[in-house]
Protein backbone atom coordinates (compact mmCIF):
# COMPACT_ATOMS: atom_id res chain seq x y z
CA UNK A 1 0.00 0.00 0.00
CA UNK A 2 0.94 3.40 -1.07
CA UNK A 3 0.86 6.66 0.69
CA UNK A 4 -1.63 7.83 -1.58
CA UNK A 5 -3.43 4.71 -1.57
CA UNK A 6 -6.83 4.91 0.41
CA UNK A 7 -12.54 2.10 1.63
CA UNK A 8 -10.87 -1.13 3.03
CA UNK A 9 -10.60 -4.75 0.71
CA UNK A 10 -14.57 -5.99 0.56
CA UNK A 11 -15.10 -9.55 2.12
CA UNK A 12 -14.59 -8.21 5.57
CA UNK A 13 -16.66 -9.62 8.22
CA UNK A 14 -18.20 -5.94 9.36
CA UNK A 15 -19.77 -7.86 12.62
CA UNK A 16 -16.71 -9.49 14.16
CA UNK A 17 -15.04 -7.11 16.84
CA UNK A 18 -12.28 -9.36 18.28
CA UNK A 19 -12.55 -8.55 22.22
CA UNK A 20 -9.55 -8.14 24.34
CA UNK A 21 -8.18 -6.94 27.39
CA UNK A 22 -5.84 -4.82 25.99
CA UNK A 23 -7.49 -0.88 25.47
CA UNK A 24 -8.07 0.19 22.23
CA UNK A 25 -5.23 1.74 19.66
CA UNK A 26 -5.70 4.96 19.58
CA UNK A 27 -7.52 5.67 23.21
CA UNK A 28 -4.46 6.47 24.97
CA UNK A 29 -4.85 4.23 28.32
CA UNK A 30 -1.89 1.89 28.92
CA UNK A 31 -1.22 -0.98 31.26
CA UNK A 32 0.27 0.44 34.69
CA UNK A 33 2.46 -2.75 34.65
CA UNK A 34 5.34 -2.39 36.81
CA UNK A 35 7.92 -0.85 34.26
CA UNK A 36 11.83 -2.35 33.76
CA UNK A 37 11.43 -4.81 36.57
CA UNK A 38 13.81 -7.36 36.57
CA UNK A 39 13.73 -10.08 35.14
CA UNK A 40 14.00 -13.72 36.66
CA UNK A 41 17.58 -14.97 35.91
CA UNK A 42 18.24 -18.25 34.67
CA UNK A 43 19.73 -20.68 36.36
CA UNK A 44 23.46 -20.08 36.48
CA UNK A 45 25.83 -22.10 34.73
CA UNK A 46 29.05 -21.73 37.62
CA UNK A 47 27.93 -24.58 39.70
CA UNK A 48 27.64 -27.22 36.93
CA UNK A 49 31.20 -25.69 35.32
CA UNK A 50 32.68 -25.32 38.89
CA UNK A 51 31.42 -29.75 39.02
CA UNK A 52 33.01 -30.21 35.94
CA UNK A 53 36.61 -28.83 36.84
CA UNK A 54 36.21 -30.48 39.81
CA UNK A 55 35.75 -33.96 37.83
CA UNK A 56 38.61 -32.41 35.21
CA UNK A 57 41.13 -32.01 38.08
CA UNK A 58 39.98 -34.97 39.87
CA UNK A 59 40.88 -37.42 36.32
CA UNK A 60 43.83 -35.46 35.47
CA UNK A 61 45.01 -36.90 39.24
CA UNK A 62 44.33 -40.58 38.34
CA UNK A 63 46.78 -39.59 35.10
CA UNK A 64 49.33 -38.46 36.73
CA UNK A 65 49.08 -41.55 39.01
CA UNK A 66 49.27 -43.39 36.15
CA UNK A 67 51.60 -41.35 34.68
CA UNK A 68 53.61 -38.37 35.35
CA UNK A 69 52.50 -35.94 31.88
CA UNK A 70 53.00 -31.77 32.18
CA UNK A 71 50.26 -31.62 29.62
CA UNK A 72 47.31 -32.46 32.20
CA UNK A 73 46.61 -28.76 32.71
CA UNK A 74 45.33 -29.28 28.79
CA UNK A 75 42.49 -31.87 29.78
CA UNK A 76 42.00 -29.17 32.91
CA UNK A 77 41.19 -26.23 30.77
CA UNK A 78 39.75 -28.41 28.12
CA UNK A 79 37.45 -30.58 29.87
CA UNK A 80 36.18 -27.65 32.84
CA UNK A 81 35.02 -25.07 29.80
CA UNK A 82 33.90 -27.65 27.74
CA UNK A 83 29.93 -27.16 28.84
CA UNK A 84 30.16 -23.41 27.80
CA UNK A 85 31.30 -24.56 24.36
CA UNK A 86 27.89 -25.88 23.37
CA UNK A 87 24.18 -24.30 23.47
CA UNK A 88 21.44 -26.91 24.38
CA UNK A 89 18.23 -26.66 25.85
CA UNK A 90 17.77 -26.76 29.51
CA UNK A 91 17.45 -30.27 31.23
CA UNK A 92 15.91 -31.43 34.92
CA UNK A 93 18.56 -34.20 35.73
CA UNK A 94 21.82 -35.85 35.27
CA UNK A 95 20.40 -38.86 33.27
CA UNK A 96 18.98 -36.17 31.01
CA UNK A 97 22.64 -34.97 30.14
CA UNK A 98 24.56 -38.17 30.54
CA UNK A 99 25.08 -38.96 26.86
CA UNK A 100 26.67 -35.01 26.30
CA UNK A 101 28.70 -35.59 29.62
CA UNK A 102 30.23 -39.03 28.12
CA UNK A 103 30.35 -37.69 25.01
CA UNK A 104 32.64 -34.48 25.67
CA UNK A 105 34.65 -36.55 28.23
CA UNK A 106 35.76 -39.44 25.65
CA UNK A 107 36.09 -36.34 22.96
CA UNK A 108 38.68 -34.37 25.52
CA UNK A 109 40.83 -38.04 26.64
CA UNK A 110 40.97 -38.84 23.09
CA UNK A 111 42.34 -35.64 21.91
CA UNK A 112 44.80 -35.43 24.72
CA UNK A 113 46.03 -38.76 24.16
CA UNK A 114 46.18 -38.12 19.99
CA UNK A 115 48.05 -34.65 21.15
CA UNK A 116 50.75 -36.74 23.70
CA UNK A 117 51.42 -39.25 21.04
CA UNK A 118 51.79 -36.84 18.36
CA UNK A 119 54.28 -34.26 20.41
CA UNK A 120 55.88 -36.54 22.68
CA UNK A 121 55.70 -40.09 21.68
CA UNK A 122 57.75 -40.83 24.52
CA UNK A 123 55.32 -40.11 26.79
CA UNK A 124 51.92 -41.81 25.12
CA UNK A 125 48.90 -42.94 26.94
CA UNK A 126 47.91 -46.07 27.12
CA UNK A 127 44.51 -47.58 26.24
CA UNK A 128 44.34 -48.70 29.87
CA UNK A 129 45.35 -45.04 30.97
CA UNK A 130 42.34 -43.13 28.61
CA UNK A 131 39.83 -45.72 30.16
CA UNK A 132 40.62 -45.10 33.82
CA UNK A 133 41.01 -41.54 33.31
CA UNK A 134 38.14 -41.25 31.49
CA UNK A 135 35.80 -43.32 33.42
CA UNK A 136 37.44 -41.49 36.76
CA UNK A 137 36.37 -38.08 35.28
CA UNK A 138 32.38 -38.94 34.07
CA UNK A 139 31.72 -40.36 37.10
CA UNK A 140 33.00 -37.49 39.38
CA UNK A 141 31.14 -35.31 36.64
CA UNK A 142 27.89 -36.92 37.20
CA UNK A 143 28.09 -36.94 40.59
CA UNK A 144 28.68 -33.52 40.54
CA UNK A 145 25.69 -32.60 38.31
CA UNK A 146 23.24 -34.94 40.18
CA UNK A 147 24.17 -32.73 43.12
CA UNK A 148 23.42 -29.19 41.74
CA UNK A 149 20.64 -30.75 40.00
CA UNK A 150 18.93 -31.99 43.27
CA UNK A 151 19.18 -28.70 44.50
CA UNK A 152 17.97 -26.80 42.12
CA UNK A 153 14.62 -29.35 42.17
CA UNK A 154 14.49 -28.35 45.39
CA UNK A 155 14.41 -24.61 45.30
CA UNK A 156 11.73 -25.27 42.39
CA UNK A 157 9.62 -26.57 44.83
CA UNK A 158 10.09 -24.66 47.52
CA UNK A 159 9.69 -21.53 45.39
CA UNK A 160 8.16 -22.00 42.38
CA UNK A 161 7.55 -19.01 39.47
CA UNK A 162 4.08 -17.63 39.46
CA UNK A 163 2.67 -17.72 36.18
CA UNK A 164 -0.61 -16.41 34.36
CA UNK A 165 -2.56 -18.47 31.60
CA UNK A 166 -2.87 -16.66 28.45
CA UNK A 167 -5.82 -18.39 25.95
CA UNK A 168 -9.56 -19.37 25.64
CA UNK A 169 -10.84 -19.68 29.06
CA UNK A 170 -11.38 -23.96 28.86
CA UNK A 171 -7.71 -24.40 27.12
CA UNK A 172 -5.83 -22.39 29.46
CA UNK A 173 -7.59 -24.19 32.41
CA UNK A 174 -6.68 -27.50 31.36
CA UNK A 175 -2.93 -26.22 30.79
CA UNK A 176 -2.82 -24.84 34.32
CA UNK A 177 -4.23 -27.98 36.28
CA UNK A 178 -1.48 -30.05 34.23
CA UNK A 179 0.87 -27.30 35.29
CA UNK A 180 -0.47 -27.70 38.82
CA UNK A 181 -0.09 -31.36 39.11
CA UNK A 182 3.52 -31.34 38.24
CA UNK A 183 5.44 -29.07 40.83
CA UNK A 184 8.60 -30.31 39.94
CA UNK A 185 9.03 -27.95 36.78
CA UNK A 186 8.71 -24.74 39.20
CA UNK A 187 5.79 -23.02 37.74
CA UNK A 188 2.75 -22.52 39.61
CA UNK A 189 -0.34 -20.84 37.29
CA UNK A 190 -2.45 -18.23 39.25
CA UNK A 191 -4.67 -17.07 36.86
CA UNK A 192 -5.95 -17.30 33.26
CA UNK A 193 -6.31 -14.51 31.07
CA UNK A 194 -9.30 -14.67 28.81
CA UNK A 195 -11.78 -12.78 27.05
CA UNK A 196 -14.65 -14.10 28.65
CA UNK A 197 -15.03 -16.81 31.75
CA UNK A 198 -16.11 -20.06 30.16
CA UNK A 199 -19.64 -20.76 32.11
CA UNK A 200 -19.21 -24.82 30.94
CA UNK A 201 -16.41 -24.71 33.37
CA UNK A 202 -19.03 -24.22 36.63
CA UNK A 203 -16.68 -21.78 38.45
CA UNK A 204 -13.85 -24.27 38.91
CA UNK A 205 -10.43 -23.81 38.50
CA UNK A 206 -7.92 -20.79 38.43
CA UNK A 207 -9.55 -17.24 38.57
CA UNK A 208 -10.17 -15.69 34.98
CA UNK A 209 -8.95 -12.34 34.84
CA UNK A 210 -10.40 -10.16 31.59
CA UNK A 211 -9.51 -6.75 32.13
CA UNK A 212 -6.23 -4.82 32.70
CA UNK A 213 -7.17 -3.83 36.12
CA UNK A 214 -7.45 -7.52 37.15
CA UNK A 215 -4.18 -8.42 34.92
CA UNK A 216 -2.43 -5.53 37.09
CA UNK A 217 -3.35 -6.72 40.48
CA UNK A 218 -2.49 -10.59 39.88
CA UNK A 219 0.81 -9.70 38.51
CA UNK A 220 1.73 -7.47 41.22
CA UNK A 221 0.46 -9.66 43.90
CA UNK A 222 1.45 -12.73 43.03
CA UNK A 223 4.84 -11.42 41.61
CA UNK A 224 3.75 -13.06 38.02
CA UNK A 225 6.90 -14.12 36.46
CA UNK A 226 6.07 -16.01 33.37
CA UNK A 227 3.07 -15.92 30.97
CA UNK A 228 2.08 -19.17 29.58
CA UNK A 229 0.13 -18.25 25.71
CA UNK A 230 -1.83 -22.08 25.04
CA UNK A 231 -3.31 -20.73 21.67
CA UNK A 232 -1.81 -19.56 18.63
CA UNK A 233 -4.12 -16.59 18.14
CA UNK A 234 -2.86 -15.21 21.42
CA UNK A 235 0.16 -13.92 19.92
CA UNK A 236 -1.34 -11.66 17.46
CA UNK A 237 -4.94 -11.03 19.24
CA UNK A 238 -3.35 -10.13 22.71
CA UNK A 239 -0.01 -9.15 21.35
CA UNK A 240 0.16 -5.36 23.14
CA UNK A 241 -0.61 -7.64 26.33
CA UNK A 242 2.16 -10.12 25.96
CA UNK A 243 4.67 -7.30 25.02
CA UNK A 244 3.48 -5.52 28.11
CA UNK A 245 4.14 -8.28 30.13
CA UNK A 246 7.52 -9.09 28.76
CA UNK A 247 8.71 -5.24 29.37
CA UNK A 248 7.50 -5.77 33.00
CA UNK A 249 9.85 -8.16 33.06
CA UNK A 250 8.12 -11.75 32.98
CA UNK A 251 9.24 -14.53 30.36
CA UNK A 252 6.59 -15.61 27.80
CA UNK A 253 6.23 -18.90 26.83
CA UNK A 254 4.27 -20.54 24.13
CA UNK A 255 2.54 -23.71 25.23
CA UNK A 256 1.56 -26.47 22.77
CA UNK A 257 -1.79 -27.03 24.28
CA UNK A 258 -3.11 -29.96 21.81
CA UNK A 259 0.11 -31.48 20.07
CA UNK A 260 2.41 -33.75 22.04
CA UNK A 261 6.09 -32.62 23.24
CA UNK A 262 8.39 -33.73 21.50
CA UNK A 263 12.19 -33.42 21.89
CA UNK A 264 13.16 -31.06 19.86
CA UNK A 265 11.25 -28.57 22.26
CA UNK A 266 11.54 -27.32 26.08
CA UNK A 267 8.79 -29.25 27.93
CA UNK A 268 6.58 -28.38 30.46
CA UNK A 269 4.30 -31.13 32.41
CA UNK A 270 4.06 -32.97 29.26
CA UNK A 271 3.44 -29.54 26.93
CA UNK A 272 5.98 -29.41 24.37
CA UNK A 273 6.84 -25.27 24.83
CA UNK A 274 9.08 -22.29 23.44
CA UNK A 275 10.11 -18.83 24.59
CA UNK A 276 8.79 -15.83 22.87
CA UNK A 277 10.49 -12.48 22.87
CA UNK A 278 7.29 -9.94 22.59
CA UNK A 279 9.05 -7.20 24.08
CA UNK A 280 11.06 -6.63 21.17
CA UNK A 281 14.12 -5.35 22.72
CA UNK A 282 16.70 -6.80 20.36
CA UNK A 283 14.57 -6.73 17.31
CA UNK A 284 14.86 -2.79 16.95
CA UNK A 285 18.36 -3.01 18.67
CA UNK A 286 21.55 -1.73 17.17
CA UNK A 287 22.31 -3.85 13.97
CA UNK A 288 18.81 -3.45 12.92
CA UNK A 289 18.91 0.73 13.21
CA UNK A 290 22.91 0.14 11.90
CA UNK A 291 21.46 -1.25 8.39
CA UNK A 292 19.06 1.38 8.63
CA UNK A 293 21.80 4.25 8.47
CA UNK A 294 24.25 2.55 6.20
CA UNK A 295 21.77 1.63 3.54
CA UNK A 296 19.16 4.86 3.54
CA UNK A 297 22.09 7.17 3.76
CA UNK A 298 23.99 5.52 0.78
CA UNK A 299 20.44 5.00 -1.17
CA UNK A 300 19.73 8.58 -0.67
CA UNK A 301 23.22 9.73 -1.97
CA UNK A 302 23.05 7.45 -5.12
CA UNK A 303 19.30 8.16 -6.27
CA UNK A 304 20.00 11.90 -5.66
CA UNK A 305 20.82 12.72 -9.06
CA UNK A 306 16.78 10.15 -9.77
CA UNK A 307 15.26 12.41 -7.11
CA UNK A 308 15.97 15.63 -8.52
CA UNK A 309 15.00 14.54 -12.24
CA UNK A 310 11.71 13.28 -11.05
CA UNK A 311 10.65 16.20 -8.67
CA UNK A 312 11.95 18.82 -11.87
CA UNK A 313 9.60 16.85 -14.09
CA UNK A 314 6.50 16.81 -11.80
CA UNK A 315 6.58 20.15 -11.00
CA UNK A 316 6.66 21.36 -15.34
CA UNK A 317 3.69 18.66 -15.79
CA UNK A 318 1.77 18.84 -12.45
CA UNK A 319 2.47 22.24 -10.96
CA UNK A 320 3.07 23.36 -7.21
CA UNK A 321 3.53 20.73 -4.84
CA UNK A 322 5.86 17.61 -5.41
CA UNK A 323 6.77 16.39 -2.48
CA UNK A 324 3.17 14.49 -0.78
CA UNK A 325 2.95 14.79 2.62
CA UNK A 326 0.57 12.31 4.98
CA UNK A 327 0.06 11.39 8.48
CA UNK A 328 1.20 7.45 9.25
CA UNK A 329 0.42 5.29 12.58
CA UNK A 330 4.11 4.10 13.32
CA UNK A 331 5.48 2.18 16.39
CA UNK A 332 3.70 2.22 19.50
CA UNK A 333 0.95 3.80 17.22
CA UNK A 334 2.52 6.95 17.38
CA UNK A 335 1.87 8.95 14.22
CA UNK A 336 4.55 10.81 11.82
CA UNK A 337 4.98 12.19 8.59
CA UNK A 338 5.57 9.87 5.70
CA UNK A 339 6.45 11.64 2.36
CA UNK A 340 6.37 10.28 -1.55
CA UNK A 341 6.51 12.02 -4.26
CA UNK A 342 2.82 13.57 -5.39
CA UNK A 343 1.29 11.64 -8.02
CA UNK A 344 -2.44 12.14 -7.52
CA UNK A 345 -4.29 15.12 -5.81
CA UNK A 346 -7.20 14.53 -3.49
CA UNK A 347 -10.37 16.34 -4.35
CA UNK A 348 -9.94 17.53 -0.41
CA UNK A 349 -8.54 16.09 3.34
CA UNK A 350 -11.49 14.33 3.42
CA UNK A 351 -10.63 12.03 0.45
CA UNK A 352 -6.75 11.73 1.05
CA UNK A 353 -7.41 10.55 4.31
CA UNK A 354 -10.41 7.36 3.87
CA UNK A 355 -10.02 6.68 -0.01
CA UNK A 356 -8.80 3.29 0.13
CA UNK A 357 -6.64 3.34 -3.23
CA UNK A 358 -6.10 5.58 -6.38
CA UNK A 359 -3.58 2.88 -8.62
CA UNK A 360 -6.18 2.79 -11.22
CA UNK A 361 -7.04 6.42 -11.18
CA UNK A 362 -7.74 7.40 -15.22
CA UNK A 363 -7.21 11.22 -14.54
CA UNK A 364 -3.52 10.49 -13.55
CA UNK A 365 -0.57 11.59 -15.72
CA UNK A 366 1.71 9.14 -17.85
CA UNK A 367 4.63 10.22 -15.90
CA UNK A 368 3.12 9.69 -12.49
CA UNK A 369 1.43 6.50 -13.28
CA UNK A 370 5.15 5.45 -14.36
CA UNK A 371 6.48 6.74 -10.55
CA UNK A 372 3.85 4.17 -9.22
CA UNK A 373 4.45 1.47 -11.34
CA UNK A 374 8.28 1.40 -10.31
CA UNK A 375 8.08 2.13 -7.15
CA UNK A 376 9.65 5.38 -7.45
CA UNK A 377 7.12 7.53 -5.74
CA UNK A 378 8.53 5.86 -2.79
CA UNK A 379 12.04 6.96 -2.31
CA UNK A 380 11.41 9.98 -0.55
CA UNK A 381 10.64 7.75 2.50
CA UNK A 382 14.59 6.81 2.33
CA UNK A 383 14.63 9.99 4.51
CA UNK A 384 11.86 8.69 6.81
CA UNK A 385 14.29 5.89 7.39
CA UNK A 386 17.09 8.20 8.03
CA UNK A 387 15.48 10.26 10.92
CA UNK A 388 14.39 7.15 12.14
CA UNK A 389 10.38 7.42 11.51
CA UNK A 390 10.87 3.50 9.46
CA UNK A 391 12.85 1.04 9.09
CA UNK A 392 13.66 -0.61 5.88
CA UNK A 393 11.99 -3.75 6.49
CA UNK A 394 8.68 -3.71 8.57
CA UNK A 395 5.16 -3.71 8.17
CA UNK A 396 3.83 -0.97 5.69
CA UNK A 397 2.45 1.81 7.80
CA UNK A 398 -1.27 3.42 7.30
CA UNK A 399 -3.70 5.71 8.20
CA UNK A 400 -5.08 6.54 11.44
CA UNK A 401 -8.55 6.22 9.86
CA UNK A 402 -7.48 2.38 8.27
CA UNK A 403 -5.76 2.19 11.59
CA UNK A 404 -8.00 2.28 13.72
CA UNK A 405 -10.79 0.37 11.20
CA UNK A 406 -8.63 -2.74 10.92
CA UNK A 407 -7.60 -3.00 14.61
CA UNK A 408 -11.55 -3.58 15.14
CA UNK A 409 -12.26 -6.17 12.39
CA UNK A 410 -8.98 -7.77 11.57
CA UNK A 411 -7.48 -10.15 14.38
CA UNK A 412 -3.69 -9.09 15.01
CA UNK A 413 -3.45 -5.77 12.83
CA UNK A 414 -3.23 -3.92 16.56
CA UNK A 415 0.07 -6.18 17.03
CA UNK A 416 1.83 -4.89 14.14
CA UNK A 417 2.90 -1.48 15.28
CA UNK A 418 5.28 -3.69 17.78
CA UNK A 419 7.94 -2.76 15.78
CA UNK A 420 8.68 -0.01 13.67
CA UNK A 421 7.26 0.60 9.96
CA UNK A 422 8.82 -0.30 7.00
CA UNK A 423 9.35 0.55 3.51
CA UNK A 424 8.76 -3.04 2.41
CA UNK A 425 8.28 -6.25 4.09
CA UNK A 426 7.18 -9.63 3.96
CA UNK A 427 4.24 -9.24 3.35
CA UNK A 428 5.12 -6.56 0.25
CA UNK A 429 7.22 -9.36 -0.78
CA UNK A 430 4.37 -12.19 -1.35
CA UNK A 431 2.61 -9.85 -3.43
CA UNK A 432 0.65 -8.33 -0.77
CA UNK A 433 0.30 -4.84 -1.86
CA UNK A 434 -2.57 -2.50 -2.91
CA UNK A 435 -5.78 -3.51 -2.86
CA UNK A 436 -5.01 -7.24 -1.06
CA UNK A 437 -6.01 -9.04 1.53
CA UNK A 438 -5.83 -6.96 5.18
CA UNK A 439 -6.02 -10.47 7.29
CA UNK A 440 -2.99 -11.97 5.14
CA UNK A 441 -1.01 -8.71 5.83
CA UNK A 442 -1.65 -9.12 9.39
CA UNK A 443 -0.48 -12.37 9.51
CA UNK A 444 2.86 -12.01 7.23
CA UNK A 445 3.54 -8.98 9.24
CA UNK A 446 3.31 -10.88 12.91
CA UNK A 447 5.07 -14.05 11.42
CA UNK A 448 7.83 -11.27 10.35
CA UNK A 449 8.02 -9.70 13.74
CA UNK A 450 7.69 -13.25 15.42
CA UNK A 451 10.49 -14.65 13.43
CA UNK A 452 12.49 -11.44 13.25
CA UNK A 453 16.63 -11.58 12.11
CA UNK A 454 18.62 -9.47 10.78
CA UNK A 455 19.73 -11.69 8.13
CA UNK A 456 15.97 -11.99 7.24
CA UNK A 457 16.32 -8.55 6.77
CA UNK A 458 19.04 -8.37 4.37
CA UNK A 459 17.00 -11.25 2.08
CA UNK A 460 13.50 -9.29 2.24
CA UNK A 461 15.79 -6.51 0.73
CA UNK A 462 17.72 -8.49 -1.89
CA UNK A 463 14.01 -9.92 -2.89
CA UNK A 464 12.03 -6.33 -2.88
CA UNK A 465 15.33 -4.90 -5.40
CA UNK A 466 14.80 -8.61 -7.30
CA UNK A 467 10.76 -7.53 -7.70
CA UNK A 468 11.90 -3.84 -9.18
CA UNK A 469 12.69 -5.33 -12.85
CA UNK A 470 9.19 -6.71 -12.79
CA UNK A 471 7.41 -3.79 -11.29
CA UNK A 472 3.50 -4.04 -10.51
CA UNK A 473 2.62 -1.26 -9.43
CA UNK A 474 0.59 -0.36 -5.98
Amino acid sequence: MTAESTVPSPGADPGYSPVSVMPRSGSGAEFPFPARRPPARPASPLPLLLADGLAALVGALALTAAQRHPLLVVLLVVAATSPLLRRSRPVHGVLDELPAVCGRTAVCWLALGALVAAYAPAHALSARTLVLGCAVQTVTACSGRAVVHLRRRRALLRRPRAALVVGPAATAQRVAAAVLRHPRYGVRPVGVVAERPDHLAGGEGLPVLTTGEEVQRALIQNGVQDVLCVHPSVRTTQGPLLQALAESGCTVWEVDADGPACASHEQLAGFACRRLDPGLRRRDGFGKRLLDIVVSGTLLLLVSPLLLVCAVVLRLTGGPGVVFRQERIGKGGLPFTLLKFRTHRPADEHESATRWSVAGEQQMNPFCRFLRQTSLDELLQLWNVLRGDMSLVGPRPERPYFVGQFSQTYPGYAARHRMRTGITGLAQIHGLRGDTSIEDRARFDNAYIDNWSLWQDVCILLRTAAALVRPTGS
